[in-house]
């Protein structure tokens, strides 16, 4: 018998349940510099000293971070489900927390990329990105993230994703950033969709609001899932 599909799409809320802060947490300022000059391709021209040293930051806080239980619970799924994690995290606590087809459309944080071929990707050793570090073509590599003006990753794929899976889980999204918050509505309209937040958040139709945390919400929703049953928002 084939497997049902669940695409389950995550954002910084299920990140910041493990103690990554999220982008706007790092400050509206980071030291000297506006966001926007730290994660900008003109503010990489201008001061790629101060980019490299933001996204250092951020990983360092990555590594010392650990999956939580709605990251192993949606790794859980695959013991029953096709599954497909569609994530606006730079972050790899999916693919620790045991989740094995994850796709990052804003990039990934402990990986590099040259700045002159954009398909040539490193994993990155440790925390440190550093000026003078080079792909073998001896350009310079910048973070493997998508910056203000970009464009998003894995679009097209992540879509047929959407419009192809039986079930739906929005976890840990404002649903304010696009273009990627607008792959909810790809989704077909018999599919079995819910959304988790710890506030009221404006889902598409059809989208069954659960409030709550990650942690709490999540386990629920994949023992409700794995029990085929459907979760309730009183629960």
């Amino acid at each position: 018998m084939e497997k049902q599909k669940i695409v389950v799409f995550t954002g910084a809320g299920i990140s910041a349940e493990s103690g990554v802060k999220t982008f706007r947490d790092m400050g509206g300022w980071w030291r000297e510099y506006s966001i926007e000059q730290v994660a900008s391709p003109e503010g990489w021209q201008l001061n790629p000293e101060a980019v490299l040293a933001f996204y250092n930051e951020r990983r360092e806080g990555v590594v010392g971070a650990e999956p939580n239980a709605a990251h192993l619970a949606i790794a859980e799924l695959e013991s029953a489900f096709e599954v497909v994690v569609i994530t606006q995290n730079v972050d790899d606590l999916h693919e620790r927390g045991g989740s094995s087809r994850i796709l990052h459309v804003h990039g990934e944080i402990r990986k590099a990329r040259s700045t002159a071929d954009a398909t040539r990707i490193y994993p990155i050793p440790g925390t440190q990105l550093l000026l003078g570090d080079r792909c073998e073509l001896g350009s310079q590599l910048r973070p493997h993230i998508v910056w203000f003006g970009e464009d998003v990753m894995h679009m097209a794929e992540a879509t047929e994703h959407f419009r192809t899976a039986d079930k739906v889980l929005v976890v840990g999204t404002s649903l304010t950033v696009y273009p990627a918050a607008g792959l909810l509505r790809h989704a077909r309209q018999n599919a079995e969709k819910y959304a988790i937040g710890p506030e009221p958040m404006d889902v598409p139709w059809g989208y069954r609001f659960l409030r709550g945390t990650a942690t709490s919400k999540v386990p629920h929703v994949v023992r409700c899932w794995l029990e085929q049953r459907s979760p309730t928002p009183a629960s």
